[in-house]
């Protein structure tokens, strides 16, 4: 199934299809802007303290998702007001290895505010969005160290 991005100005979703990494990039582009950042989270053989990962499974609470990332994104602009478009995108369910789990993109007309925004925008998100990584290695099968609620917005 291939996401649709959406007309206006930002596309949040949670999805378990694959994230359409050059679509994003596509979408995020805007003639007034001559910077954009993408930030693409993928799949890695390895994770704090743990070796041999072979694939992470996500889970969400999913009714909540949309409404978070959507705050983020509004953060985004309200720090950043020279943001045109914001991406945030999370994959759920299992992912092998290499494949993105994440991705934020932000376009502006300096790269200062696309590189700043973009970078709240994916930290925030892992922070406080509640998606949880269940990671396959080696060792077992174990969830993801920062699997935690987290109150608080960095920077906030």
């Amino acid at each position: 199934m291939m996401m649709v991005p959406p007309q206006h100005d930002t596309w949040v979703e949670l999805t378990p299809e694959e994230l359409p990494i050059a679509a994003i990039y596509d979408w995020v582009l805007d003639p007034e802007a001559g910077a954009v950042v993408l930030f693409s989270g993928t799949v890695r053989d390895h994770a704090e303290h743990r070796t041999g990962v072979t694939q992470l499974v996500y889970e969400a609470y999913e009714s909540e998702v949309g409404a978070r990332l959507a705050d983020i994104a509004g953060e985004m602009r309200q720090r950043w007001p020279s943001v045109r478009k914001a991406a945030l995108l999370h994959r759920v369910g299992t992912l092998c290895l290499t494949e993105s789990s994440v991705v934020v993109a932000a376009s502006a007309p300096h790269r200062d505010a696309a590189f700043e925004a973009a970078r709240f925008g994916i930290d925030t998100l892992k922070a406080t969005v509640p998606i949880w990584k269940q990671e396959h290695h080696d060792g077992g099968t174990d969830w993801g160290l920062q699997s935690q609620p987290i109150a608080q917005v960095p920077g906030s």
